[in-house]
């Protein structure tokens, strides 16, 4: 467990920061910007559970704690030879499951949907589309020839930024208070 006696340290005061690994590298890194992204992405999470009780609180509880599994995998490039926290498939199996559950309850979409609805479906939306950036954050590193990430990373996030979806239309109760996109048909108003 990780036990702080002190928050601040003085290390970072020169614009650097370590890796899990214990490398120093520059906070404008591409690896620093993505897990920046991805505690943002948490961030945001954690205030989506405040419209949340019961089993969707719990369920966005766990997501909460994957993601800091997630920026735990990030922090070690995955070439290290040490031992390092790794999103596992089991966790992406277990975004699939939640997505096929939620997604046997939900009407069938009939257009694209816009965000809003609900308090609790709004925030799951900005969570979602917060998801989607971090996603691009990842994507930008593994573009990087000497940055080794975790496949798998990407995988997550693609299928959590799913499940915010369905979470959302669940929160308007169902999708019946979804907030459909109404095309203006090249018009001027």
């Amino acid at each position: 467990m990780v036990k702080l006696d002190k928050i601040y340290t003085r290390g970072g005061d020169q614009g650097e920061t370590s890796l899990g690994n214990g490398e120093r590298v520059p906070k404008s890194s591409l690896r620093i910007a993505a897990l920046g992204e991805v505690d943002e992405a948490n961030a945001t999470i954690g205030m989506a559970r405040l419209n949340c009780v019961g089993p969707e609180d719990e369920l966005l509880a766990r997501l909460q704690n994957d993601l800091f599994d997630l920026g735990a995998d990030l922090c070690v490039p995955i070439e290290d030879a040490k031992p390092a926290l790794r999103i596992t498939q089991q966790q992406i199996d277990w975004l699939e499951t939640q997505i096929d559950a939620a997604t046997a309850e939900l009407s069938p979409l009939t257009s694209f949907i816009l965000p809003g609805g609900v308090p609790g479906a709004a925030t799951l939306h900005v969570a979602r589309a917060v998801v989607r950036r971090a996603e691009r954050a990842v994507v930008h590193l593994t573009e990087v020839p000497d940055q080794k990430v975790n496949r798998l990373v990407l995988v997550y996030l693609n299928r959590l930024s799913d499940l915010l979806f369905v979470l959302a239309r669940m929160a308007n109760a169902g999708g019946q208070l979804d907030v459909l996109w109404v095309p203006q048909k090249g018009g001027n108003g």
